[in-house]
Order: C-alpha cells, then sequence, then structure tokens
C-alpha cells in the first residue's frame, strides 16, 4: 500500500469492497482474492477494473501481494492471467495499468506481462506511468 496511498481506513475499506462488488454486477468482471491453493492462504489480489485516467474510460489490471509472497513470479503470472481474461474472455481491446515511477517491482512485472508504457499521466493528483497492452 505504500505506493498506492498507505493504507486504507476502515470506512475506505468499506467502499472500495463495495464498488468492487458494483463493478461485478454491472461488468460481469472484476478483482480476484488470490490463495495459494493447499492451505487456502490469502496471497493477495488480482483483477480488471473499469477507472477513468484524464477523462477516458479504460480497463486497468490492477494485483497486489502480500509482501510473503513478492519473489516468487506470482505477480506476473496472476498480471498475464488477467489480461488473457480481458482480452480473449471479455473481448476488450486493450488493457492498460498504472504504477508510479519509483515502484520498480511493479514495472518489471507490466514489461515480463508485455505491457508497454504508453504515456506519463496524472491519476488521483499524482505522476503515474500508464502502461498498454499491445
Amino acid at each position: 500500500m505504500a505506493f498506492m496511498g498507505g493504507p486504507r481506513t476502515p470506512d475506505a475499506t468499506d467502499a472500495y469492497l463495495e464498488r468492487n462488488l458494483e463493478h461485478w454486477v454491472e461488468y460481469g468482471f472484476g478483482i480476484w482474492m488470490l490463495r495459494e491453493p493447499d492451505s487456502g492462504a490469502l496471497i493477495g489480489r488480482a483483477g480488471l477494473r473499469h477507472i477513468l485516467v484524464e477523462q477516458s474510460d479504460e480497463v486497468e489490471l490492477a494485483y497486489a501481494l502480500l509482501p510473503q509472497w513478492w519473489g516468487r513470479g506470482l505477480a506476473t503470472i496472476a498480471a498475464r492471467a488477467c489480461i488473457t481474461i480481458g482480452r480473449e474472455w471479455v473481448g476488450l481491446p486493450s488493457v492498460v495499468a498504472l504504477v508510479v515511477r519509483e515502484h520498480v517491482g511493479s514495472r518489471r512485472v507490466l514489461d515480463k506481462a508485455a505491457l508497454v508504457h504508453d504515456r506519463d499521466v496524472s491519476h488521483l493528483g499524482r505522476p503515474h506511468l500508464l502502461y498498454r497492452t499491445d
């Protein structure tokens, strides 16, 4: 959460969850919780969601893993799976991802998932890099 504005308050968490549930109802896709298959332990989350980027409706690849799961290639696997779902199952023309320049690990995941830097944007009042599938 350090690169995403810090931890959410309980009220902000409730609002975030409500928005994600509404997204599933409206679009038929959204954010999934990721669990370790053998134990069921929570790994993180990943999925696709509509976002507004500089007045343009985009579908964003979103992912976040708990720190103990970093460095295992799981974010790349999740990102690639989400892109496949978006492009091949949902029929999206492209998928985007937003990342702050300083988040080198996430930028590596996007590179490995075959997204390319499209342009610099302002999102939520901060400069971000917008990556896009080709």
